[in-house]
């Protein structure tokens, strides 16, 4: 990861508002992020972290305002265009891992058995400290190990975009310290890393910090 990976990208919200069921979850963010940015969506429990992750997504619909991604208006999308923004651009860390356990844990980051056994898996795996893992079953696996497949699929990727949803939880001092390096190095090579989070310590890491607490009503 010492080169930039990735294509310049930028997502600008104006004035976005959300209603779930009748109630308002956020109201009238605007903010922009560029390349680069490692982004903390923070607030109290329920204020709606997740929610906006997923509307920067695209997989969660907006009330009112607008996202736009490197110039374009995302409302004006289809299934099919946002299936591609997908595939070509962006990618999701989950916060229970996403992680198929009976598969291995090389095929966990390629998702495709012919691509397995690669030398750039064996790399990345090397990257995220998992080096001569890649043939075990993912189910052996600690919750901060299978925290950094998903970080491992990313690089795999040279994905433009990473969200992630509460990415530190529930992991202990070390892997939370792996990472949030592993994170930071992502967008140090050009990557838009969007964080929703509870945790302090990967908040300080984010060199932007947008609090839903100010946008309730």
């Amino acid at each position: 990861m010492s080169k930039k990976w990735g294509v310049k990208m930028e997502i600008k919200m104006n004035s976005i508002s959300v209603v779930i069921k009748g109630k308002r979850i956020f109201s009238n963010i605007t903010d922009t992020m560029n390349s680069g940015d490692m982004v903390a969506l923070t607030g109290s429990s329920g204020c709606g972290k997740t929610t906006l992750l997923n509307c920067l997504g695209l997989i969660q619909p907006i009330e009112s305002g607008s996202i736009l991604i490197n110039g374009k208006d995302t409302s004006k999308w289809n299934d099919k265009d946002k299936t591609k923004f997908w595939h070509k651009y962006a990618t999701f860390i989950y916060q229970d891992y996403g992680i198929i356990e009976d598969e291995t844990v090389a095929y966990n980051i390629t998702l495709d058995k012919s691509k397995a056994k690669s030398k750039a898996v064996k790399n990345i795996l090397d990257k995220v400290g998992l080096n001569g893992r890649d043939s075990e079953l993912a189910i052996v696996l600690s919750g901060g190990e299978k925290q950094r497949i998903g970080i491992a699929r990313a690089i795999l990727k040279n994905a433009s975009i990473i969200y992630a949803d509460e990415p530190t939880a529930s992991l202990d001092s070390e892997n939370r310290q792996i990472v949030i390096s592993l994170l930071k190095e992502c967008a140090s090579n050009g990557a838009i890393v969007i964080l929703a989070t509870h945790d302090d310590r990967l908040v300080s890491e984010c060199n932007k910090v947008i609090s839903l607490n100010k946008n309730r009503n």
